[in-house]
């Protein structure tokens, strides 16, 4: 903007040469024009500082071009003065109205003029200059606001660092000569020492000794070419303690890229140790005797193998488990059964030699782990037996239990290693069967591993899987064996189970329900021949030819156990809609005995409700008469090993007299079991014995050739 500058606007060329002679007279530079066309290209080229304006105008009149000139950026602020005649007052209006800051009447005095332009022209730069100031400290003010803010964050960041500096981290700051310039306080809580004590000093008074020289120069050498270094060193507190802690060290540099200081940041990790310590002792060692456990034990086993393999030297393992030990959690309490586990640790522990392993696998089975033993076999099995020995002596001692001495003694199963010929899991379990070796001799002794047994472990795997599937695919039938009255009438059966195999044809009980007791497969096996069995009896209710016939099912003692066995029995014969005096339930006689309350319960329970009872195998058991008459009992069963020679052994032939006789006397039913030729029923008879069973009458045979049977009188 020209600082003297004034378009002068007006269509009468006249007015517009007097004006711009008068303006220049008095120093100004005028810019004419006759149009406003031609005034808006002026301005265009020179912005006035001021512009005086005719309103009256052919083509584009002074409104339109003031209106133009208001609406540009450049131009809105530059000052108008209206050029009108005196009469036009409505002009004059209107053209403040748009932004025109004052008006001059034509024809115009010189005087007026001069002074109106002056007012105006002056007005103009004092309004420039105030914008220029307001500008300028405007941006004074922005830039004294970003001081502002920058003093702020600068005291915010030193509030942070002095926050960060007194943080639960011990912080220390050395120069680049690595003498300690400052500490905070939680360095001091940690290390003992306070800032009086270490300032000026070398941060090697917290050395602990623990590290060598290698150590340190790896540490420095990581400073120096990386700029820091982090991980765990242990250090000393200045009361001698020596205590693990997590360190960085950061080197600051200048721009140049020489060292300033070292800043160290330290945590005392002494709980971070212990809380791991702890997780790795729950991990690997038994929490009750302090051994190591048995994932340890498996651990140590594979360096163990490697080792054997290397020198050619044979190992060991001495699978140790203590007899009887369930009496004496059932007798005295787990308190005195986990006492005397940590006795036998202890001694297992006096037993061995250094570098061997002494592990708890869990309840009362141990494991000892022989290393470095002869190279010749037999002079290693020699070794382990000598250990194995020893073992079993000083287990054998007696054991004092709080108030109780106690005597118990091992089963020790033992098998050697030599590199890596067997598996982990084969070693152990190689161990565990010459373990069941030794108790199957006697106890208190020690087995190797017999790999025959391991056949026969392996086979009974196979059947084990063989049973399981053939329960959940229902390979099983009844067998029914008559029983009959001395005049041969058949009275009832017996249901027997029998596992036919899809490729083994028919299997014996005697073969599988060992087995299924002992994997509990006898549950659902119980139940479905009980279930079976009670169908059977209804079909037989709806025929006059059967509904007489009495029907016994054996209950093992682990179906009979259960909590809910009167339940189920209850509820399968409600199913079954049956005449529950048709159905007997037989019982061993140890199964009767195993808990005569409970059992009572059961029985009288079931008694109530018409199910008749059996004792199998009756004299085979320690029953007393008083046991006997506390029992709602139908009937005594004469076990078949005394019938099978009463009639030539004499002590045979007195007891099954005196049970017949017994059963007499209760009002109990007898009947004989394995009755196979007439001598044997003679004698039974004679002796007022009037049931059967065996093979005189018949074997076991499917449904079908019973009910024939049945038939054919």
């Amino acid at each position: 903007m020209s600082n003297n500058a004034i378009l002068v606007v007006d269509d009468t060329l006249e007015s517009l040469g007097l004006l711009t002679d008068i303006l220049e007279a008095e120093g100004y530079y005028v810019l004419p024009a006759n149009s406003g066309e031609i005034a808006l290209a002026s301005i265009a080229v020179t912005l006035p500082q001021l512009i005086l304006l005719d309103i009256l105008m052919p083509g584009m009149d002074g409104f339109e071009v003031l209106r133009r000139l208001k609406s540009r950026p450049e131009t809105h602020k530059i000052p108008v003065i209206i050029l009108s005649a005196f009469s036009e007052t409505e002009q004059r209006v209107k053209g403040l109205e748009k932004g025109a800051i004052d008006f001059i009447s034509k024809p115009f005095q010189r005087q007026e003029l001069l002074a109106k332009v002056k007012i105006h022209f002056e007005l103009s730069r004092t309004r420039l200059l105030l914008e220029e100031k307001t500008a300028a400290l405007r941006l004074a003010n922005a830039h004294l606001q970003r001081e502002i803010a920058e003093r702020k964050q600068m005291e915010a960041d030193i509030l942070v660092a002095a926050t960060v500096f007194e943080s639960h981290e011990g912080m220390l700051v050395s120069d680049a000569n690595n003498n300690i310039l400052r500490v905070n306080r939680a360095f001091s809580l940690i290390t003992g020492y306070s800032a009086k004590d270490v300032i000026g000093k070398n941060p090697r008074v917290l050395n602990s000794g623990r590290h060598d020289a290698s150590f340190y120069a790896a540490l420095w050498e990581s400073i120096n070419n990386t700029g820091s270094w982090e991980g765990e060193i242990w250090n000393r507190r200045k009361g001698g303690e020596i205590y693990p802690e997590h360190l960085t060290i950061t080197a600051v540099k200048r721009q140049n890229g020489s060292i300033t200081h070292y800043v160290a940041t330290l945590t005392d990790i002494t709980r971070d140790k212990e809380a791991a310590d702890r997780i790795e002792r729950l991990a690997f060692y038994d929490p009750l005797t302090e051994l190591p456990n048995r994932r340890l034990l498996q651990d140590r086993l594979k360096p163990a193998l490697a080792l054997s393999h290397r020198n050619g030297r044979q190992g060991a393992l001495l699978f140790i488990d203590m007899d009887n030990f369930k009496s004496l959690n059932d007798t005295l309490g787990h308190d005195m059964g986990d006492l005397l586990l940590q006795q036998v640790a202890q001694r297992l522990k006096l037993c061995v030699r250094e570098g061997d392993t002494v592990a708890r696998l869990g309840g009362d089975e141990f494991v000892v782990m022989l290393e470095d033993l002869s190279e010749q076999a037999i002079e290693a099995a020699t070794q382990s037996e000598m250990i194995g020995n020893k073992i079993l002596a000083i287990l054998n001692r007696p054991y004092q239990l709080a108030t109780h001495e106690y005597h118990s003694t091992p089963s020790i199963g033992a098998t050697l290693f030599n590199g890596h010929e067997q598996s982990i899991d084969e070693l152990l379990k190689q161990a565990d069967i010459a373990m069941y070796q030794a108790k199957a001799s006697g106890r208190n002794t020690l087995r190797f591993f017999d790999p025959q047994m391991q056949a026969a472990i392996t086979a009974r795997v196979a059947l084990e899987a063989n049973l399981r599937l053939a329960v959940a695919e229902n390979q099983f039938k009844l067998y029914y064996q008559p029983q009959v009255h001395h005049n041969r009438r058949i009275i009832g059966a017996e249901a027997l189970i029998r596992w036919q195999h899809p490729l083994r044809g028919l299997i014996s009980p005697a073969d599988f329900i060992p087995l299924a007791e002992e994997t509990r497969l006898i549950l659902p096996l119980g139940q479905w021949v009980l279930e079976t069995a009670c169908a059977q009896l209804k079909v037989w209710e709806d025929s006059e030819h059967t509904q007489h016939l009495q029907l016994a099912v054996n209950v093992s003692a682990g179906q009979f156990h259960q909590d809910d066995f009167v339940q189920q029995v209850t509820q399968i014969l409600s199913r079954n809609a049956i005449n529950t005096d048709r159905l007997t339930l037989e019982l061993t006689e140890s199964l009767v005995l195993e808990n005569i309350e409970d059992t009572l319960c059961k029985m009288n329970a079931l008694r109530k409700i018409g199910v008749h009872f059996s004792m199998d195998d009756f004299g085979t058991g320690y029953s007393s008469l008083s046991s006997l008459k506390k029992l709602p009992l139908d009937q005594l069963k004469i076990d078949q090993s005394f019938v099978r020679d009463m009639v030539s052994d004499p002590d045979d032939a007195v007891i099954v007299q005196t049970i017949i006789a017994m059963a007499n006397r209760l009002n109990m039913e007898v009947i004989a079991e394995g009755v196979e030729t007439e001598d044997q029923r003679n004698f039974l008879e004679q002796y007022d014995c009037p049931l059967f069973q065996g093979y005189l009458f018949s074997k076991p045979m499917p449904i079908e050739q019973f009910e024939a049977l049945l038939k054919s009188g």
